[in-house]
């Protein structure tokens, strides 16, 4: 199976979310682990990918789920 590519912005398609596979997945997630993007918004479209994956295929996500989740926040 070739690799998932990251998406284009807003170009999360179901097709997308079930080509991915156990190596997939973990290689997402070691790219939002790492960090290392060359803008912001390469990895804010990471972070909405495993998010999706997340919800459509959380047997997927569940290993990585800290990289998606947020703390609560208080803003007083």
């Amino acid at each position: 199976m070739t690799e998932p590519q990251a998406p284009e912005a807003g170009s999360i398609t179901p097709e997308l979310i079930a080509s991915f596979d156990e190596e997939a997945t973990a290689e997402l997630a070691r790219r939002l682990d790492e960090d290392d993007y060359p803008t912001p918004f390469a990895g804010l479209q990471d972070w909405h990918l495993m998010r999706s994956l997340a919800i459509h295929r959380p047997e997927l996500a569940r290993p990585y789920v800290h990289l998606v989740d947020q703390e609560p926040f208080d803003e007083d």
